[in-house]
């Protein structure tokens, strides 16, 4: 359902606000810079290339080990948005976001997990009304996702979709899932002025409006019930320094390794939403706490690894969740799994 011009007005406000919180990390663009920003994305395409290959399958059961004692009653968990959510540039299903996550919340839960991934490459965020319908028409409303995870926004940016229009359409994505009974998480919009061959000023210009967007789809998804999880700054610093080891052939998206980097970012909360991990006071030494909703958007999209959850009111909590991996003889195992059992 459409959202009211008022509604589309306070999520203008809203994006405005973040903006000024943000302070010069997250201002607004001029048109001029917006314009010499597509000129340079233009060049630079010519050396980041790109693959045309189809993203790995990865669709099916996750800790079957598990299933003699939950038989029946799987985690079900649904992957939806674009390229990076799909998994594009890797060549094995065990190798996608999705699977990666798929595989450790077995392992934390003890339970097998059922994943669904919907996701498209090239899509924007106005493409999620499909995913979704295309997600849940084919089952019984008892039987929706226990948990959804969006990647999406690199290519709302790209592509030039008004950060009021991309927000809107994310909102209602949030709030359809949120109806069918799902718990929601939100990877937000990546900075795209970590991709190696983008030079000045593009680089600088691009971080601005992939954060600016990030803090947008922040307010949107935790005013309607979601938590997101800031990918910007995590793929920023880590990238930039193991450009080689973190991006795939492409010089685009994600290698293996990049993409486990991003995965266990997103799994603390992933977990935290399902009850399944340790609620932990927040910490005012890593400055966690609760803030007004704009506030804590702003300051997750400059810093990856950030969690945002609603509170009451016009109130968030921020939270720097640790990052627990896997002990390393379980860790290679677990990436060494064998490829999903497909129904």
């Amino acid at each position: 359902m459409p959202m009211s011009k008022a509604s589309s007005a306070r999520v203008a406000r809203r994006i405005a606000t973040a903006a000024a919180y943000g302070g010069g990390g997250i201002g607004l663009v001029g048109g001029a810079a917006v314009g010499l920003l597509f000129t340079e994305l233009q060049l630079a395409k010519r050396h980041i290339g790109g693959s045309d290959d189809e993203p790995p399958e990865s669709d099916g059961l996750y800790g079957g080990a598990f299933g003699r004692l939950y038989a029946g009653r799987e985690l079900r968990m649904a992957f939806l948005g674009d390229s990076t959510a799909a998994g594009q540039g890797v060549p094995r299903a065990r190798q996608t976001p999705g699977a990666l996550l798929a595989s450790a919340l077995a392992a934390v839960a003890e339970r097998p997990v059922e994943l669904r991934n919907v996701a498209l490459s090239g899509a924007m965020s106005d493409d999620l009304e499909r995913q979704i319908t295309l997600l849940l028409s084919a089952r019984e409303p008892a039987m929706a996702p226990d948990v959804c995870v969006i990647m999406i926004g690199a290519n709302d940016v790209t592509h030039r979709m008004s950060p009021a229009r991309s927000v809107r359409y994310l909102s209602d994505a949030v709030a359809r899932l949120r109806t069918a009974g799902c718990e929601v998480v939100v990877g937000t919009c990546p900075d795209l002025g970590s991709v190696e061959p983008v030079g000045q000023p593009l680089r600088w210009i691009a971080r601005r409006l992939s954060r600016q967007l990030a803090a947008a789809q922040t307010i949107a998804v935790v005013e309607e019930g979601g938590r997101t999880v800031s990918l910007g700054d995590l793929l920023g610093p880590e990238f930039s320094a193991n450009p080689r080891e973190l991006f795939g052939p492409d010089n685009y998206h994600p290698s293996a390794e990049g993409y486990a980097t991003a995965a266990m970012a997103v799994l603390p909360t992933l977990c935290a939403a399902l009850g399944l991990w340790p609620d932990e006071r927040p910490d005012s030494r890593r400055r966690e706490g609760v803030l007004p909703v704009a506030r804590a958007a702003a300051e997750a999209a400059a810093e990856g690894g950030t969690e945002v959850a609603g509170m009451r009111g016009p109130w968030a909590l921020l939270k720097h969740r640790r990052r627990r991996r896997l002990p390393p003889e379980q860790e290679t195992t677990w990436q060494r799994e064998e490829e999903p059992e497909r129904h």
